[in-house]
Parts: C-alpha cells; sequence; structure tokens
C-alpha cells in the first residue's frame, strides 16, 4: 500500500497543480509566463509542482471573478438567465403573438366548419322531408 501511494501522490499532486495552472488567468502567474509554468509542472515531477503552488500564482481572490484566460474575459456573456436577457424576452412574446394568431385562425376555421356542417344537416333535413317518403311505407315487389 505504501509502494502504491509513493507513486500516487505525486502523480495527483502533478494533476492538481497542472489544472490549477491551466486555470489560473496570465496576469496572477507570478515569476514566469503562465506556459513555462506548465512545462515546469510537467518535467519536474514532484519539484515542479510544489514550486508552482508556493511561488508561482497570487493567491488573493480578486473582486469582480476572474476567469482563466483573456478571451474567457473578453467575451463572457452579459446575462446571466434568460429572464434578464431583452432580446430573449422579445422573441418569447413575439412566438407568443404568433402562437395567438395561429390559435385564433384555427378557431375561426373550426366555427366556419362547424356552420358548413349546420348548413348541410338543415339542408338535408328539408330536402327529407320534402321529396322524400318513408321507405318502410311503399312496398316493393
Amino acid at each position: 500500500m505504501l509502494r502504491a501511494l509513493m507513486y500516487i501522490l505525486p502523480i495527483a499532486l502533478t494533476i492538481f497543480a497542472f489544472i490549477d495552472c491551466l486555470n489560473t488567468p496570465e496576469d496572477e502567474a507570478r515569476h514566469l509566463p503562465k506556459i513555462a509554468w506548465i512545462f515546469i509542472i510537467l518535467l519536474f515531477w514532484i519539484v515542479g509542482p510544489l514550486v508552482w503552488l508556493a511561488a508561482g500564482k497570487t493567491r488573493h481572490a480578486r473582486a469582480g471573478g476572474r476567469t482563466p484566460s483573456e478571451w474567457h474575459r473578453n467575451h463572457r456573456s452579459e446575462w446571466v438567465a434568460p429572464d434578464d436577457n431583452p432580446e430573449f424576452l422579445a422573441s418569447l412574446r413575439e412566438q407568443n403573438k404568433k402562437d395567438e394568431s395561429l390559435f385564433k385562425d384555427w378557431e375561426a376555421d373550426l366555427r366556419r366548419r362547424e356552420e358548413e356542417l349546420k348548413q348541410r344537416e338543415e339542408n338535408g333535413e328539408q330536402g327529407d322531408k320534402g321529396g322524400q317518403k318513408g321507405d318502410g311505407d311503399s312496398p316493393k315487389a
């Protein structure tokens, strides 16, 4: 068990330091560029991660939150939730208007079809009463 721990602990330390270095913004890496720290961590198996953790990073949190790279900082979205995005809310309103107009069209079509059926039934009943007699009354030979 101790033999396994001798290998697992340095690997875990290296992985932790590597991920920590990748997630650190460039301006918080001290003494060397971030890419140099990555090479140090990966090449110097036990010493590299320890040096990174001791001297490679500014360890205080800055106000406003930080992201790992310049690209993420410059492309951060403004809206936290869809409820806060006026464009999204406008698209919902527009979609709602389209749905309402479609629903009104369906209702109008349904009413028109119901009226046509009523007219057919009325015309059919009037035609049955005026022109035809009961089929069961006349004897057939």
